[in-house]
């Protein structure tokens, strides 16, 4: 059976955010990855007709670059969020599943409803304001307080691609793929019995501990706490990401 590996990047990025030394050194080992823009960046950056940006749009897009095969599936942050929904939603289209500082959602219909409120404020702020000061208020987020540890080179790149995005295309992303838009699938997590890799930097304590959490009620999981890394381990530590998720996913094809 072919390793068919797809990434899913975070609210912000793009599929160029992974990076030549993450893709190349998937390639060396389970072979060239398939890269997604998600609804509203990368390639996608303009779009605004909410019909894209809802699971189903997502689920349709992932399965056609699955070549009718078993997938393996890795994401981050928003990307995990979305990865873990397929999962769910389609078990026998997904082989393994890798988590990267990605949580199952919000457990209440009340958190929920705030965080969508949340998101729709901070929409209508981009949308008002521009990107270039939303970018601002986005990276001076505690979250990214370990990127300040990447050199300068690197978060100047970081900063560019964040400023390509689209106002109403980062707005759309926030409304339809939101915490707040998606449901929660912590109830699902011990009926998902595929292999799930959680990958957290041991910086972002918020994540370690939904990590923890998600790697307690799946049925086949393994957690792995990258020192020195906060919430963009693959940004962070891309060599200690390399180790982790090309260990995970070498070992399916072996067995596969």
């Amino acid at each position: 059976m072919t390793l068919t590996v797809l990434l899913l990047h975070g609210f912000t990025g793009s599929s160029q955010e992974w990076g030549d030394r993450i893709i190349d050194g998937l390639s060396s080992v389970v072979g060239p990855p398939i890269l997604l823009d998600l609804p509203g960046h990368g390639r996608h950056s303009g779009d605004v007709a909410p019909w894209r940006f809802t699971l189903e749009a997502v689920e349709a897009e992932v399965t056609a670059l699955s070549r009718d095969e078993p997938l393996d599936l890795v994401g981050y942050s928003m990307g995990g969020r979305l990865a873990l929904a397929y999962a769910v939603r389609h078990p026998r289209r997904v082989r393994r599943l890798v988590l990267e500082s990605a949580s199952p959602g919000l457990a209440t219909e009340e958190d929920r409803r705030a965080r969508r409120d949340e998101d729709g404020e901070l929409a209508t702020s981009i949308e008002r304001d521009g990107v270039e000061a939303f970018v601002e208020r986005w990276e001076g987020l505690p979250l990214f307080e370990s990127q300040r540890a990447l050199s300068g080179e690197e978060r100047s790149a970081i900063r560019a691609r964040r400023l390509r995005n689209h106002p109403g295309s980062l707005a759309a992303s926030l409304r339809g793929l939101g915490t707040g838009a998606l449901p929660s699938y912590w109830g699902s997590l011990a009926s998902l019995r595929i292999p799930v890799l959680v990958l957290v930097g041991g910086l972002d304590r918020k994540f370690v501990q939904i990590g923890a959490r998600m790697a307690a009620l799946l049925p086949d999981a393994r957690l792995i706490e990258v020192p020195g890394a906060g919430h963009a381990v693959h940004l962070e530590r891309p060599d200690a990401w390399l180790g982790a998720v090309t260990g995970f996913l070498s070992r399916g094809a072996r067995q596969g």
